[in-house]
Parts: structure tokens; C-alpha cells; sequence
């Protein structure tokens, strides 16, 4: 008669499975938690360095300050952000107190894709044109053309026009291609997300689009400013080899849409010496960031004047109100 082990075991399909002991159990449960509670301390500290350096670039105070508050709330938090996203989802963030809808995607994005574009964007570092010549297919001449014409700056806005007809219809890219492209971002994307939250849904369409009236508010206030020279200044990092800090970024707000400006740093900017004309405008409206560019019109009946790029028409019907409203002033 064989002797009784004190091993617990289990047959599974023909072949034995050792049981970890409960203590085995524990560790690893306590491990877990540990690497959880670590990773809510790293996002913190990216939370922080948005605070503090929308801070020294004059945002509102009441902005800077949800930052810092959200970051204090994640190194107190047991539970880790990224099993709160997994299980469900960014709405799990946003019942977090003090974590409003910026915040929570925020730190969905730094659980997705490792970093924050926002954050690179502040400091300077924001590379989209590196990001997106990675991808096998685009390459160094599209992403500068896919950027410059579509406003394509990650990954995963590359993936959604990869979907939506947008690179199906561009010229230069054929089916092959743009097979090939959806094919990497596939699998690129599908790793990351597979380590660290579900596959993310694209940005909603803005519950209000921005008014043609205030966009040209936010770019003449920025231009101004510029002017002036009030506003802090940045060092980017493309297209600066002497890393001269000569960028202006400005922050502002409008009906509760937070606005970051700064003059075009793209390949097209430079080529056309327009760095000093094109305004890129960041709208952060809760749900989602949505991106401006404001140049001045060089044909056109809108020649000479600031326009919203891809919403002429509206631009058209704004300056024809304005000069409508100007003639009646005159006639009192």
C-alpha cells in the first residue's frame, strides 16, 4: 500500500496538477496588490508633473489644482486603476472622487499606451511624425503627410482612420497598403492592450462643436499674447536642434472648455514659414480632446483673413454676419 501524501493534488487530463498552498496563495495575492498600489503611485506621478507644469505655463489654478488632487486620491487608493479599467472601465475612473472625465482618461491613456500626449505636448517632446514612422507602410513621408493633412498624431488615431475611409481614399496609400497598416496597428495595439485595459472606443464626436467665434477668440488672445511676450515659452523638440525655447503655449478656458495653444511645429509649418501664422488649438471638453487649426486664408473671398482649417463655410457666414453687423453700426 502506497503511502498518503500530504501533497494536494489534482488529476487534470491525465497528468498532475500541484495545488499552491494557501500561504503560496496569500504571497501572490499580496504581491499583486503591491505592483497595483505601485502603479497607482507611478500615474500619480504623472499627474503631478501636468500640475506643475501647467503651472508654471499660467493655467487656471482650479485646473492645476484637480491634478494635484487626483494624484493625491491614486496614492491613497488600495485598489489598482488598472483593474478598476479592466473590470469596468473608464466610467469605474470617473467614480472615483475628485477624478472628473479629463482625469479618468488621462490615466486610461497612460494604462493603454504607457505614456500621456498631453504631458509630451506640454514638455515639449511631442513627436508624432516619429510615433506614426514606425509603422511599417507609412513611413517618414506619410506620417509628415498624414499629420500635416488628417491632424493624425498617435497610434490609435492612425488605427481609427485605418477603419473609417479616410487612408482607404488618401491618395498614395492602395489596398495592399493599407492592409499591411491595419494589420500592424492591429497587432501592435492589441499587445498593449491585451497587458493592460480593454480595447479603447474612439474619441466621441463633441456634444458642441466650438463656435467659429470663439475659436477665433482663443487664436487672437494667443496671438496676442505671443506678441507681447507674456506667455512661457517651450522648447519642442522636432525641428530645433539647438533646443532654443522659442514656442508659446498658452492656456485658457471657454464655457468650460479648456483650451492649449501653440504656434504649428509641423514639417508643412516650416517648409511654408508658417510658425508664426498656424495656430493649433487643444480642446479639452471632458469627454474627449479635439484639435484646431486657425491660419490666415491666402485665396478666396476669405482672403487675408483668420479661418477655422476645414470649416471655411462657416467661416464665410461668420465675417458676412460680422460685416452685416458692422454696416449697421455705421447707419445708426
Amino acid at each position: 500500500m502506497k503511502p498518503v501524501s500530504n501533497r494536494r493534488e489534482k488529476k487534470s487530463f491525465g497528468m498532475q496538477t500541484v495545488l499552491p498552498s494557501p500561504k503560496r496563495r496569500a504571497n501572490s495575492s499580496q504581491v499583486s496588490r503591491a505592483a497595483g498600489v505601485s502603479l497607482n503611485v507611478d500615474i500619480a506621478g504623472r499627474l503631478d508633473e501636468v500640475a506643475n507644469i501647467l503651472a508654471k505655463q499660467g493655467a487656471n489654478p482650479f485646473r492645476v489644482q484637480a491634478y494635484r488632487r487626483a494624484a493625491n486620491v491614486l496614492r491613497r487608493l488600495s485598489r489598482s486603476v488598472a483593474d478598476i479599467v479592466r473590470e469596468q472601465g473608464i466610467e469605474g475612473l470617473e467614480q472615483i472622487p475628485r477624478i472628473g472625465a479629463s482625469i479618468a482618461r488621462a490615466i486610461r491613456d497612460i494604462l493603454l499606451h504607457g505614456r500621456l500626449a498631453m504631458l509630451d505636448r506640454l514638455r515639449g517632446e511631442s513627436d508624432p511624425i516619429a510615433i506614426l514612422a514606425s509603422v511599417p507602410g507609412i513611413g517618414k513621408v506619410y506620417s509628415w503627410r498624414l499629420h500635416d493633412d488628417l491632424g493624425i498624431e498617435t497610434l490609435e488615431e492612425l488605427e481609427l482612420a485605418a477603419h473609417d475611409s479616410r487612408l482607404e481614399h488618401y491618395r498614395g496609400i492602395g489596398a495592399k497598403r493599407l492592409a499591411g497598416i491595419r494589420d500592424s496597428l492591429a497587432q501592435r495595439l492589441g499587445r498593449i492592450r491585451r497587458q493592460h485595459a480593454p480595447t479603447p472606443v474612439p474619441s466621441p464626436p463633441m456634444r458642441q462643436k466650438p463656435s467659429i467665434s470663439e475659436l477665433l477668440d482663443v487664436d487672437r488672445e494667443y496671438r496676442n499674447k505671443a506678441v507681447a511676450g507674456t506667455l512661457t515659452k517651450i522648447a519642442p523638440r522636432r525641428f530645433n536642434p539647438a533646443s532654443e525655447t522659442w514656442l508659446p503655449i498658452m492656456h485658457t478656458a471657454r464655457d468650460g472648455r479648456h483650451y492649449t495653444v501653440l504656434f504649428s511645429n509641423t514639417a508643412r509649418a516650416h517648409e511654408l514659414g508658417k510658425t508664426r501664422d498656424w495656430v493649433v488649438l487643444f480642446c479639452d471638453n471632458g469627454d474627449a480632446e479635439h484639435r484646431f487649426t486657425v491660419l490666415t486664408s491666402e485665396f478666396g473671398p476669405l482672403e487675408g483673413r483668420r479661418i477655422v482649417a476645414g470649416r471655411e463655410a462657416e467661416c464665410e457666414k461668420y465675417y458676412e454676419r460680422a460685416g452685416d453687423r458692422h454696416k449697421n453700426n455705421q447707419e445708426k
